[in-house]
């Protein structure tokens, strides 16, 4: 659950901003925020085996990993973004707002 009303997250229901909430999934989850919608996304690149190098870094609407190839996702859709064809897109959660708090599960 994300209080929105706690300072971490006081930019993430503006829009175009992102919010990386460690120890949940499988390398922490990326809460992202469009303005109309919130989205939730593993922050492990699915690309890669689990490895320091893995865990995606956010930066405002986009994600990147930290290997050396340095994909990037699409934080709306979940997509890689670039000239790469990758088979995996990012594994989302569900999101559901209810007042001030963000329930996200599977």
């Amino acid at each position: 659950m994300v209080d929105l009303s706690l300072p971490q997250y006081s930019q993430l229901p503006f829009a175009g901003n992102s919010v990386y909430i460690p120890n949940v999934g499988n390398r922490g989850i990326i809460v992202a925020s469009s303005g109309a919608d919130y989205y939730a996304w593993d922050a492990a690149d699915p690309n890669h085996i689990p490895s320091a190098c893995s865990t995606l870094k956010n930066n405002d609407l986009e994600a990147t990993c930290g290997c050396e190839d340095q994909n990037t996702y699409s934080l709306i859709t979940g997509q890689i973004l670039g000239n790469n064809q990758l088979p995996c897109s990012l594994r989302n959660y569900r999101v559901e707002q209810s007042g001030n708090r963000l329930i996200i599960s599977n």
